[in-house]
């Protein structure tokens, strides 16, 4: 990478630095904590320069700070008291909304000197390269947890909160009976799973720019190499929303491209095909399609969230609630006899569910106004950076009905944005 300017320091520490981020308990809370130079850098440095689209972020952050009027109510279908806890996962998602909001300034008011468009590419390279580590060390020691310096210093009614849990307490993996014996899925180093699946996707994007198009010799060979042993946990995650957005990113490819790009993407395609079928790797997608685990507990607990959003549709209620009852049981809370019994909390299965539960109709519709705005406006760019922007814009677009975008993936979502409104910059556009 080259050498960058001491003013895009917050940028490299969150990207380069996230595994250290992660052992600390922050993970991705970091841009939390980075969001605070970030704004002071920008508070001298004005006036400050806005995104197309920046309205609408505004409008979904002020919507937000309305749902918090219905911190205290209970829509039917769900049950519990305002806590502490529920407060203080309201004031999480508001401190990561605003703060990915001063990352996107941050992004685009840093010129081509003082962070180059390569070197911010090939900095989220490196983060690929971390989560396929973590992919590996998921699958390898799935045991691995540990008690985070977060947690020690958090009061327990803070730490005690899952939501808050999960993002501050570091594991290698989450086993699962996805297909009907335990196996594990890597989640490190983000706090779920689905958000590894997510992140790896959006990342590799980014490698393949940094790596390949813009890569020497020596980086294309081994780009191939690293691309092979991504693979592995790719598939031992069995993330189905991982591999559609797989499937996506190359039709998006074969779309877009000239015929020469084309023809080597298609190439490409069908040799990972064929090595594909020959390894044990095929098996496992085998299993996993044919064993649909999470269809049932999805379709409760979306069916769930939008029957609970229609009491409150315009501004939602602030922060999720827990279902009575799940999709085997109007019990709630696990027993000998029903293990799989609990309290899902709804829009936890996509974060347009989540939208609808914590911020109604209109913050949805904002939500999906922002992204789909930015593939209209930066459609015609057809420089690598322009067109792998705008594939993240879509992936936004289609992960939004399977994975929550909170915490990591919304930051890799908006950091790419980001690189598409430097680009326009860079040629005098909009």
């Amino acid at each position: 990478m080259r050498r960058v300017h001491p003013t895009a320091w917050p940028i490299g520490a969150l990207l380069v630095g996230y595994p250290v981020w992660w052992a600390l308990g922050l993970g991705g809370l970091a841009v939390i904590v980075l969001a605070v130079p970030m704004a002071a850098i920008l508070w001298r440095r004005r006036p400050v320069r806005t995104p197309p689209g920046f309205g609408l972020w505004l409008l979904l952050l002020a919507g937000y700070l309305l749902s918090g009027l219905m911190l205290g109510e209970m829509p039917p279908g769900t049950y519990g008291e305002i806590s502490e806890g529920r407060i203080a996962g309201y004031a999480m998602r508001l401190a990561l909304y605003v703060s990915m909001l001063v990352l996107v300034l941050y992004l685009g008011n840093l010129d081509e000197r003082e962070l180059p468009q390569l070197t911010l590419v090939r900095m989220l390279g490196v983060l690929f390269l971390t989560t396929v580590a973590g992919g590996f060390l998921g699958l390898l020691a799935p045991g691995l947890e540990f008690t985070s310096p977060m947690e020690l210093v958090l009061p327990d009614w803070v730490s005690g909160n899952a939501f808050v849990q999960n993002l501050i307490h570091p594991t290698a993996a989450q086993t699962q009976k996805v297909l009907g014996y335990a196996m594990p899925r890597p989640e490190a180093p983000y706090e779920w799973a689905n958000a590894w699946g997510s992140n790896l996707s959006v990342l590799l994007v980014w490698f393949v720019v940094g790596w390949w198009t813009y890569g020497s010799t020596g980086r294309r060979v081994a780009a191939v190499v690293l691309l092979a042993l991504a693979a592995v946990p790719v598939v031992y995650s069995l993330n189905r929303g991982l591999w559609i957005g797989l499937a996506v990113a190359v039709a998006y490819l074969v779309l877009r491209l000239g015929a020469r790009a084309r023809l080597t993407v298609c190439a490409a395609a069908a040799a990972g095909a064929l090595v594909f079928a020959a390894t044990p790797l095929h098996s496992i997608v085998t299993q996993r399609l044919d064993k649909p685990h999470s269809n049932d507990i999805r379709a409760f607990t979306v069916a769930a969230t939008v029957a609970a959003a229609g009491h409150s549709p315009v501004i939602g209620y602030g922060n999720t609630r827990n279902a009575t009852g799940n999709h085997n049981s109007i019990t709630t809370g696990k027993t000998d006899w029903c293990r799989e019994c609990g309290h899902p909390p709804l829009g936890s299965d996509g974060h347009l569910w989540h939208l609808l539960i914590t911020q109604g109709v209109a913050g949805a519709v904002l939500y999906v106004a922002f992204f789909a705005g930015a593939i209209r406006r930066y459609w015609r760019d057809r420089t690598p950076v322009g067109m792998a922007g705008v594939l993240v814009m879509i992936l936004v677009l289609l992960y939004m009905f399977v994975y929550d975008a909170l915490v990591t993936p919304l930051s890799l979502y908006l950091i790419s944005f980001a690189l598409l409104w430097r680009a326009s910059l860079s040629r005098g556009s909009t």
